[in-house]
């Protein structure tokens, strides 16, 4: 197959650089960035290059020759008056029968450039411009396009004040059929993606292949450093589709949104004030951000997928503003009940992609490569943690929008909002303490060895335990574990005024934990976190699991419980945090802000005094 880079430009904005060295033979991590092209297209196939060359074409000649020595065969093609990046492909039209690549070669690219390939054969494209969200799309050249890829528009900058635009940016990097030649005009200087596409669009099969993998122009110093930490931190490396990705997949209305049921104009969508903050660190990380949303809007009859996607571009371009973005966005317009006034049939239908189906998820892995088990979904109500456990990911719930407020099935983390649940993603700030928790129990002669974590309500402990839970299960340790909560006594049944011990049906507790430990089967009377709930009967049945992890606010307050433990664990809170979580869970109950204060100081003495005192019995204390 054949390739085609464009390297004769001058990178006046590296002059400190480029006046001895042409900019694509700049060294990013100890080897020129042309390099980095060339065995990339040795990777994929892409053998055949030619390389377009003016300004100081001599070290780029010297250091590849024919190519031989990188397993590659290399051509060479001078512009000796330059032509931007259409003249010189023109002139090498004879020797391009074929579907060619085209790279720029002042771009570090790291792109799963077979798939791009099959894209681009898959739609019988004339043209194809690979194309990626950035977190500047204010001052980029954008790109629109249909749900079936096909490039609709162009917006160059500067954008139409009062507009909103797809954060979708041509990347420089393309894949032409020689029908693309028509189109192109012999020795006149001109630009692709200025020029050319928006010219051509409507008279040519030109489609977007939407990418999230590395592609970064390296134009500026500060461009060039950040490729350069990029480089030595894998994040080139690990970014391409070679690789399977993570991601967190966000649903839109009480995440990203305030919900404001049933959302179809654009002048309905606002962000919450952490939702860009939040997005934007996750763009920082390791993880692709992609939203699963249920959208009936168009089943509805309220608008049309069309009107929906501008709603969707004002979301992106606030985003955008405050440098974040989102690498996909997945909709469903269907709803599955007919009978409505001014629906549209078409879209009543049983689907696969509504959530509590899964499918936007699993058509986001497949389209992202993403690894979900290394994934997450962070949503507002039941039916998105039910599509995020039918999906293999992690669940996390938050307050905002419905708060799963009359959700049954709960979620495996559970926070305020956005911006709390990606920094506990993002900052794992538990991690090293599972790492000597996870040697503790790999070397232990105990079997199992039995974790017990302890603290206040809303202190934390029930995160800290999910975490030590699945971060022990991946690292190939068979855990157990237990929740204390599931022998609480109904609110009713509780005496007035007791000790908190005596919430709980405290002797059958204490008795069933040795029997679950020794292999007996155990009913327990079960906990609903929300009044609107009933509680559920829990049974625990342990199969030899080589931990166990025993989770509640008494897991070591009494000396029969520290006797069952091999590791005792204490989260702490100071007071006033205490307090504040407090109002925040009960606030999301529906208590008033008198009720809640009255609870507190019922409970002071008598709960949250004495579960502080129990962290004298820790083997390890533990600060929100």
């Amino acid at each position: 197959m054949q390739a085609v880079i464009l390297a004769g430009g001058k990178g006046t904005r590296l002059k400190h650089l480029t006046e001895s060295i042409p900019k694509p033979m700049i060294p990013v991590a100890g080897k020129p960035l042309l390099l980095h092209q060339v065995e990339l297209c040795k990777k994929y196939g892409f053998t055949h290059i030619t390389i377009l060359v003016n300004h100081l074409k001599e070290p780029i000649i010297s250091f590849f020759g024919d190519g031989s020595a990188f397993g590659v065969s290399i051509k060479y093609y001078e512009e000796k008056v330059p032509l931007g990046t259409v003249g010189g492909i023109k002139a090498i039209e004879n020797d391009l029968k074929e579907d060619f690549l085209v790279l720029y070669g002042d771009v570090m690219i790291n792109m799963h450039l077979q798939k791009f390939w099959d894209f681009h054969k898959s739609k019988k494209s004339e043209c194809t411009l690979a194309l990626h969200p950035n977190d500047h799309p204010y001052d980029s050249d954008l790109v629109n396009m249909d749900k079936n890829c096909r490039v609709t528009q162009f917006f160059p900058k500067p954008h139409q004040e009062g507009k909103y635009y797809r954060n979708l940016v041509n990347a420089g990097a393309y894949i032409f059929s020689p029908a693309i030649f028509k189109f192109l005009e012999k020795d006149k200087k001109a630009d692709f993606g200025r020029e050319v596409f928006p010219a051509i669009y409507n008279d040519t099969s030109m489609f977007g292949y939407n990418t999230s993998e590395y592609l970064k122009d390296m134009g500026t110093p500060d461009r060039l450093e950040k490729v350069e930490e990029d480089v030595k931190s894998g994040l080139v490396e690990h970014r391409s589709y070679d690789y399977r990705q993570k991601a967190i997949f966000l649903d839109r209305d009480g995440v990203i949104n305030p919900d404001k049921h049933l959302i179809f104009r654009p002048d309905e969508m606002e962000l919450y004030p952490f939702a860009a903050d939040a997005i934007k660190k996750i763009n920082q990380s390791p993880f692709l951000t992609l939203v699963a949303t249920n959208q009936s809007v168009v089943a509805r009859n309220l608008c049309t997928e069309e009107e929906l996607a501008k709603v969707h571009d004002k979301m992106e371009t606030l985003l955008g503003n405050e440098k974040a973005k989102v690498d996909g966005i997945y909709y469903c317009p269907h709803h599955p009940d007919r009978g409505f006034p001014e629906e549209n049939k078409e879209y009543k239908i049983e689907c696969n992609c509504r959530k509590p189906r899964p499918g936007m998820l699993l058509n986001g892995a497949e389209d992202f490569n993403v690894n979900l088990s290394e994934s997450y979904f962070i949503g507002d109500s039941e039916r998105d943690i039910i599509a995020g456990i039918e999906a293999g990911v992690t669940t996390i719930g938050v307050k905002t929008g419905k708060g799963l407020k009359d959700s049954k099935t709960e979620p495996d983390y559970f926070f305020r909002d956005l911006g709390q649940a990606v920094n506990f993603i993002v900052d794992e700030p538990y991690k090293n303490l599972a790492e000597d928790v996870f040697e503790k129990a790999k070397t232990s002669n105990k079997k199992p060895f039995v974790i017990s974590v302890a603290g206040n309500s809303r202190s934390g402990k029930s995160t800290l335990s999910t975490y030590l839970y699945k971060y022990l299960k991946n690292r190939n340790l068979s855990v157990f574990k237990i929740e204390i909560d599931d022998w609480i006594l109904a609110k009713e049944d509780r005496p007035k005024n007791a000790n908190v011990f005596d919430n709980f049906q405290f002797e059958k507790m204490v008795n069933d934990l040795e029997k679950i430990i020794k292999g007996e089967k155990v009913k327990a009377i079960g906990y609903a976190r929300h009044p609107k709930r009933k509680p559920q009967p829990k049974n625990y049945e342990y199969n030899g699991e080589e931990v166990i992890i025993i989770e509640g606010i008494v897991a070591i307050g009494s000396e029969k419980l520290r006797e069952l433990s091999d590791f005792k664990i204490f989260k702490k809170i100071e007071i006033n945090q205490l307090k504040k979580r407090i109002e925040e869970f009960y606030g999301w109950k529906g208590f008033t802000g008198k009720e809640i204060d009255q609870l507190f100081l019922e409970r002071k003495p008598i709960e949250y005094e004495l579960i502080e005192q129990h962290e004298a019995f820790a083997d390890l204390v533990v600060g929100f």
